[in-house]
């Protein structure tokens, strides 16, 4: 159960920074959403300051935001809110999925149809991101395999940076993702932690929150009120709809750190690997069999993002491979340049 002094600080803190979007919005449907959250955020502090008095402890002094409130609601009137929605999610301000949809998604009409949206694109994320470590892992270490087979060529040296580079690379993006997804992930838990705890305190107060979002978002007041209030009757699914629909979360699909971390270094080793195997492997001319094996494998990763840019596979993967290509080619002369040079 949430410490009932924090949770009167953040429902005070959400509300001034419902204000202070509201006053970015002025002048359009947004604001009176924004304004009548804020006072709904105050009513929710109001019950949190009773349940504090009836346990006999002291009522907190005047609200005052923190350091880090002020700064946000600096950046919002400065950047304003859809550029910040990800920053104010995460300090409790809720309605942002207001701003990821444009036009906004289609409205549930029945209970059946909450989180249909947030069911899909997982897979999709997932594939996604091991074509772009696939990507990164070719790219960086075939420039950096190149570079030195143009200053040294002798093979012992070209499969030692290789090898450095795979390992390397591959930690570096494999620690990288898991601080990442940990950090996002601690973070949404927080989230919907918060929410569990006011959920259980003030159901008829979240039900409010969550029918003025879907009124904003076009519904009809009385059937999103309706709709509201029987969603509130089954306390798991109220809590699902809520991270859902306030906070644009999946609590099912959270994401695992150590799933991200070992899927982005298997990406990137698969990637590095293929400018360096035809040198490990001890291939004669090897140079030329990398460097071909490299640009078929730069020209399928191109075709492969043609799945999510909805260009042309063929222009996808020939564009990757005059990308790919031109920085190996660019590494290659660097190197045989610095080799001449140094030597």
């Amino acid at each position: 159960m949430s410490n009932p002094y924090e949770s009167w600080q953040e429902e005070k803190q959400s509300a001034w920074l419902y204000r202070v979007v509201a006053e970015c919005e002025r002048g359009t449907p947004r604001a009176a959403l924004f304004d009548e959250l804020a006072r709904a955020a105050d009513d929710q502090a109001a019950i949190w300051l009773a349940a504090i008095t009836r346990d006999g402890g002291a009522p907190p002094g005047a609200f005052r935001p923190d350091l880090r409130a002020r700064i946000v609601a600096r950046l919002t009137r400065w950047l304003k809110p859809r550029t910040m929605r990800g920053v104010l999610a995460a300090m409790k301000v809720r309605g942002m999925v207001l701003y990821e949809h444009d036009p906004p998604h289609p409205m549930p009409v029945r209970r059946d149809d909450i989180g249909k949206r947030h069911q899909n694109g997982a897979a999709g994320n997932a594939l996604r991101a091991g074509v772009f470590g696939v990507n990164d892992g070719l790219v960086s270490n075939a420039a950096l395999i190149y570079g030195v087979a143009g200053a040294a060529p002798e093979p012992s040296i070209i499969v030692l940076t290789g090898v450095a580079g795979l390992l390397a690379g591959a930690f570096s993006m494999a620690s990288g993702e898991y601080v990442s997804v940990r950090s996002q992930r601690e973070m949404f838990e927080y989230q919907i932690g918060l929410e569990r705890d006011e959920l259980a305190q003030y159901p008829q107060e979240e039900a409010a929150e969550l029918a003025l979002i879907y009124t904003a978002k076009g519904m009809d007041p009385g059937a999103a009120r309706k709709l509201a209030d029987t969603l509130m009757e089954d306390p798991d699914r109220a809590l699902d709809t809520l991270a859902r629909e306030e906070l644009g979360l999946n609590p099912a699909e959270l994401g695992s750190p150590w799933v991200a971390a070992l899927s982005s270094f298997a990406a990137f080793t698969g990637g590095a690997a293929v400018p360096l195997l035809p040198f490990l492997l001890g291939f004669g001319h090897a140079l030329a069999v990398s460097v071909g094996l490299t640009a078929l494998s730069l020209f399928a990763v191109g075709a492969s993002m043609s799945l999510f840019t909805g260009r042309q596979a063929l222009a996808s993967g020939l564009r990757m491979l005059g990308i790919g290509g031109g920085a190996g080619l660019g590494t290659y002369f660097i190197g045989a340049w610095l080799g001449v040079t140094l030597g």
